[in-house]
C-alpha cells in the first residue's frame, strides 16, 4: 500500500508522528510551511530529523513532485491533523500546493481521502466544506480520540485515533484497540 501523508499547522502534529512510524508500506508525507512549524513547536522534531528517520518528506511547494499528477499511484491519503483552511482549499478546488493538489488527485482518482480535521469550534463555513469534501468522495474524521479504551496518558490518546484512521485504510487495530460492547441485562450471553 503506498500511502501519502499531509500535514497541516493545525495543532496534532504527535499523530502525524505516530502515523509515520505505524502506517505500513510505502509511506510519503508532504508537510505545509505550518505543519513543518507546529511539528517543532509541539514535538521539537524539525524537518531534517524527521528525513533522518528515513521519511520521504517531499516539499509542499513542489508542485512538479510525483503525486500531484494521477499518472503516479498511491492508494491513499491521510491529512492529519487537517486544518479547516486546508479543508476549504480542498472543497473550493484550490490545488495550490502539493498537499492540496495531491488531495485532488485522490479525489479525481477516486483514492481514499481521509481529512483529519483538527478545529474546534466549526463555523458554518467549514461544516459547509466538510459536507463538500465528503460529497466529492473524502472522508472527515475529526480528531477526536476515544474515551472507551481509558486511556492513562497522551500517547494512548493519540495511538487510539491513529489506530481508527489505518482502520480507514484496511489495517486491523489491535484487540485492545477494539470496542468491546458491554453485555446488557438479559442478554444472552
Amino acid at each position: 500500500m503506498r500511502t501519502v501523508l499531509g500535514i497541516t499547522g493545525a495543532s496534532g502534529a504527535a499523530f502525524a508522528l505516530d502515523f509515520l512510524r505505524r502506517c505500513p508500506g510505502d509511506v510519503w508525507a508532504v508537510a505545509s510551511r505550518w505543519g513543518r512549524a507546529v511539528l517543532q513547536e509541539e514535538c521539537g522534531v524539525s524537518a531534517r530529523a524527521l528525513e533522518e528517520t528515513g521519511v520521504r518528506l517531499l516539499a509542499d511547494s513542489d508542485l512538479a513532485a510525483p503525486f500531484s499528477s494521477g499518472g503516479n499511484h498511491f492508494d491513499a491519503m491521510v491529512v492529519l491533523p487537517c486544518s479547516a483552511s486546508t479543508m476549504a482549499k480542498i472543497a473550493c478546488g484550490i490545488g495550490d500546493t502539493l498537499l492540496t493538489r495531491t488531495a485532488h488527485v485522490a479525489l479525481k482518482e477516486r483514492r481514499r481521502l481521509v481529512l483529519c480535521l483538527r478545529e474546534t469550534p466549526l463555523t458554518l463555513i467549514a461544516l459547509e466544506n466538510a459536507l463538500k469534501v465528503t460529497q466529492a468522495g473524502a472522508i472527515v474524521m475529526p480528531v477526536m480520540p476515544a474515551m472507551y479504551l481509558k486511556p492513562t496518558g497522551v500517547a494512548d490518546l493519540v495511538s487510539g485515533f491513529v489506530d481508527r484512521v489505518l482502520a480507514l485504510l484496511g489495517v486491523e487495530p489491535p484487540p485492545a484497540h477494539r470496542w468491546r460492547a458491554a453485555a446488557l441485562p438479559g442478554d444472552v450471553q
